[in-house]
């Protein structure tokens, strides 16, 4: 479907609703229970279905769906829950700034945030106080008629709507971004939160699927191809010449001026020059990439949906021999050189054999 599409289909909902007497549009509400339901808890929090992790010092911490959280202190050799997480919605990335600050981002909006290294999560945010951030700023720019639209519409149509990524710059500054051209910031540690909608060049409201940074230079990539850069620490974006029209979903930085884009049906491509220009990355399968994380060796880890891992030194991909995996959202580099790939069948650590 296309975005006009979609935007008609958007508004239709929101008059929908709007017309609905009292009663009907309380019934309706309950589509976002999980919102304010707990993290379901599960036997086996490292069989879970997993989307993200990072690294907390010497912990990793994975966020999945139905608001697990799985910690492990021993190298994804075990894992248990997190003892309170205040939410059920899926949960589709995490970032810490140190062992003990974190945030996690998902659907409906939410925000968590931890001072404990994952163990206990608050909420800070979620759609319906992202919708009236943005109110507030487009009462303050008047000048930015599409901005107000963009607030009425996350208004109208409640917390429907993921977030999908987020910069942590340190335990006070945050980025997230997310569907439909969501975008706020915080620097205050996550207890407030502003709109930063009307910096995206991306007048059609395309999702924000991926957000990566080095210094004062972040890049976003999106739907249908959309790449936009920023050289000033996230004050502004401007859109850049796309390599393909399909969508990213994955972007990864190494060295000086270096980044690796991935997305729909296995294209890949890399660039060294902040992304004025991009070569692509030939040798991998048809399927869709779903992350990119740096190694310490200085090259890229790539993962797709058909389970397969690739890496990447320079301008070419090459394939991990790795057991079939299920389907997988993110794979990641380990402390000592292992890879922790998570997914339907939740996390598996997997014994690097091409490391030095």
């Amino acid at each position: 479907m296309n975005t006009c599409a979609i935007g008609r289909r958007r508004l239709l909902a929101a008059a929908a609703l709007a017309a609905l007497p009292p009663a009907r549009a309380a019934n309706a509400d309950e589509r976002f229970a999980a919102l304010r339901r707990p993290a379901v808890a599960v036997r086996a929090p490292g069989g879970a279905v997993l989307q993200a992790a990072a690294l907390a010092g010497g912990r990793i911490v994975a966020v999945g769906e139905r608001g697990v959280v799985a910690l492990s202190d021993d190298g994804a050799r075990s894992w248990r829950q997190a003892l309170q997480v205040p939410t059920s919605v899926t949960l589709t990335a995490v970032r810490f700034a140190d062992a003990q600050h974190g945030w996690a981002v998902g659907h409906a909006g939410v925000i968590l945030a931890t001072q404990d290294g994952g163990e206990r999560w608050v909420l800070q945010a979620d759609g319906r106080s992202l919708a009236a951030a943005a109110e507030v700023a487009a009462r303050a720019r008047p000048d930015q008629p599409p901005l107000a639209k963009e607030a009425a519409l996350l208004v109208a149509d409640g917390p429907d709507k993921p977030l999908l990524d987020l910069h942590v710059v340190d335990a006070r500054r945050l980025f997230v971004v997310g569907a439909y051209n969501l975008a706020f910031e915080s620097e205050d540690g996550g207890a407030s939160w502003r709109a930063a909608l009307e910096r995206m060049d991306n007048p059609k409201a395309q999702h924000l699927y991926a957000l990566a940074a080095r210094g004062d230079t972040w890049l976003v990539a999106g739907e249908q191809g959309l790449l936009m850069r920023s050289r000033d620490g996230g004050r502004s974006f401007r859109r850049l010449n796309s390599p393909y029209a399909g969508s990213w979903f994955a972007l990864a930085t190494r060295g000086q001026s270096e980044w690796i884009v991935a997305g729909l049906r296995g294209h890949a491509c890399r660039s060294t020059d902040d992304g004025d220009s991009w070569m692509a990355l030939d040798g991998a399968a048809p399927a869709s990439f779903v992350s990119a994380a740096a190694l310490p060796d200085g090259g890229v880890l790539l993962a797709n949906q058909a389970g397969q891992l690739y890496t990447t030194r320079g301008a070419a991909l090459a394939a991990l021999a790795v057991p079939n995996l299920p389907p997988l959202t993110q794979a990641l580099a380990l402390p000592g050189g292992d890879l922790l790939a998570l997914g339907m069948a939740g996390a598996l650590r997997l014994p690097r054999k091409d490391k030095a």
